[in-house]
């Protein structure tokens, strides 16, 4: 079968991220003997550097872990909304819905704290040896990728005239940087520098942990955390319209701390599918698998059939993710993903394509939408649909912005494996920090200004984020990593991904994870966006132009909105794996947007 690129194979360690020097960088640093989780790290970081307009230091970091010989765990890097965060608050200032931009709309940082611990907790090289590379990259350049340079540009005039401090970083010599042209942000080098020397001094004995500790609490409470608090407060334009203050203060991030959760796992067909709670999107691809186990299988896949039953399966969960999905103690997940409450729902997908919002009513209990969802957003005249190329950083003038993200995926020698969604604290998303180098999140524009919904914006609650790494086990041993951008995509792209993987025929005796990537992939937006402004486009989906005439005219004859895209535009996975019988691992990267690259040995 025809592939852009191998499934990479070797037996010292493999890695894939969403951007070729965040890969190779992770590769060096297993090289230099350290393990899967000192080189995710040191490749987090170079992805702030290289992917800017796509995550930052300011933004979110959802980890999942399979340390060898030991269980697989979540680490949240998803901070919480601050405590002034208040539906009141954001109400008084006449807001409709939390801003897509600006300090507004800024959570708790949660990315580096919790790349941190997992330094701290499981890796084995120091701080400078893991930023080192990032470093590099950000004071002596790297070629920006032209995504870069096209984000910029969308938002010059708002950098010219209100974010100044990002015109100093991404507009050198008036205009965005070109694709190849050197990008340097030598603010950020230093915050990382003077962080070293600060924590290294604050380390008794020169321990490893010590100074990693000392660095988390710098971040916090020292000159990061002060400059941070102090950008929080100051007035920005956002995508209101008006400029804002935000309410994120020095004691929320004094107050904060990543944390490990138990994952929410899912038995299908001999794989165990683990997946971050339902603070995050992530249970829409189990739930994805409960509702179509008996509708899909090796001898449908790719059929016209299999991808109708696909996109309705994907509207299903998604409509169950807008009613019940959030950081509460009663999301009722048992019952989501039970037999029974599966069967009913499987029910529901016809001959035709749905164009109405259905969530279901798990254990009886009526579901819980938004005042937008039910109809002042869905699909309203005036609120724009998404367009095709979603999972984009698609940026209006104003600065408002349905954010992307980036991917990594690291496997070593020992067995020990780790997937993590990096996002949040885009270029784009509100004005650089002028001491530090980088801006801060928005991820607060993913709650609702409504009481009483599991998403309701709350202070100490985390947004549910879009934000979505996997890791699969067969027979209790961690055998992929996987994840990609893409938004409210994520993981419907992962179901499709997940599916060619389980149902395909092997290569080489081995899964086969780059055909995998390749195939034709679509996405659909019946349900609101989780980025502002909130858009719904009922019965449509978007598909590659790849998957062929005759699915395309059988999609439209049901009923589908169909839109074509280009050949190559939906989907941006990155995945590791691993045979434990073997010991042989795997590799492979999305060949779309020419960013992602897997490397190994």
């Amino acid at each position: 079968m025809f592939t852009t690129r191998p499934t990479l194979h070797g037996t010292f360690g493999m890695a894939s991220s969403t951007h070729w020097l965040a890969s190779q960088s992770a590769m060096a640093e297993l090289e230099r003997g350290g393990n899967a989780f000192d080189a995710a790290v040191a490749a987090a970081f170079v992805l702030h550097v290289t992917e800017p307009h796509l995550n930052g230091p300011g933004g979110d970091a959802p980890i999942i872990i399979a340390p060898a010989g030991g269980r697989v765990r979540v680490l949240c890097g998803q901070g919480p909304a601050p405590a002034g965060a208040t539906i009141g608050h954001y109400r008084g200032l006449g807001l409709d819905l939390v801003p897509g931009t600006g300090p507004l709309a800024a959570v708790v940082p949660g990315a580096f704290d919790a790349w941190m611990v997992l330094l701290r907790d499981h890796g084995t090289r120091r701080l400078e040896d893991v930023l080192d590379y990032a470093i590099g990259y950000a004071e002596r350049g790297h070629p920006a990728v032209e995504r870069v340079g096209l984000t910029v540009a969308a938002v010059q005039e708002l950098f010219e005239t209100e974010w100044t401090s990002s015109a100093e970083v991404y507009l050198k010599d008036g205009r965005p940087p070109a694709g190849g042209e050197m990008l340097r942000n030598p603010a950020l080098a230093a915050t990382w520098r003077r962080l070293i020397a600060e924590a290294t001094a604050a380390a008794p004995g020169g321990s490893r942990e010590a100074a990693i500790d000392a660095a988390r609490r710098i971040w916090r409470e020292g000159f990061i955390g002060e400059a941070v608090a102090a950008h929080a407060a100051r007035p920005a334009m956002d995508s209101s319209g008006e400029r804002h203050a935000g309410v994120l203060t020095g004691d929320d991030l004094a107050g904060w701390s990543a944390a490990y959760e138990e994952p929410l796992t899912y038995e299908w067909r001999g794989w165990t599918l683990c997946k971050a709670g339902p603070w995050s999107q992530g249970p829409v691809l189990p739930q994805q698998l409960a509702l179509l186990d008996g509708g899909i299988d090796a001898d449908t896949y790719g059929t016209p059939e299999y991808v109708h039953t696909l996109v309705e399966g994907s509207k299903l969960a998604m409509a169950d993710r807008e009613a019940w999905y959030g950081d509460t103690d009663d999301v009722p997940m048992d019952d989501l993903l039970s037999p029974a409450y599966n069967a009913g729902r499987r029910a529901l997908i016809g001959e035709r394509a749905s164009h109405e919002l259905r969530p279901g009513s798990p254990g009886g209990r009526a579901p819980r939408l938004s005042a937008w969802a039910r109809g002042a957003g869905a699909g309203a005249a005036g609120v724009p649909a998404q367009a095709a190329g979603a999972g984009e950083p698609t940026v209006a003038h104003s600065g408002e912005t349905r954010g992307d993200t980036c991917h990594v995926d690291v496997v070593d020698r020992w067995g020990n494996m780790v997937s993590a969604t990096p996002s949040g604290g885009w270029l784009q998303s509100s004005p650089v920090i002028p001491e530090l180098g980088f801006p801060l999140g928005t991820r607060l524009q993913m709650t609702w200004l409504e009481e009483g919904l599991p998403t309701s914006l709350v202070p100490g609650r985390r947004p549910r984020t879009t934000l979505s790494p996997s890791l699969a086990l067969r027979g209790g041993e961690a055998v992929l990593a996987f994840g990609t951008p893409g938004g409210d995509q994520q993981d419907q792209w992962q179901a499709h991904f997940f599916l060619a993987v389980a149902l395909r025929p092997e290569v080489r005796g081995q899964l086969d994870l780059q055909g995998a990537i390749d195939a034709p992939n679509w996405h659909q937006d019946a349900f609101p966006s989780s980025f502002y402004p909130r858009s719904t486009a009922l019965g449509s989906v978007t598909v590659e132009s790849r998957i062929g005439e005759g699915t395309i005219a059988e999609l439209r004859r049901r009923g589908h909105d169909v839109t074509v895209a280009g050949p190559w535009t939906e989907g941006r996975l990155c995945v590791v794996g691993r045979d434990p019988e073997t010991g042989v691992l795997l590799s492979a990267a999305n060949p779309r947007g020419m960013q992602g690259y897997a490397v190994g040995r």
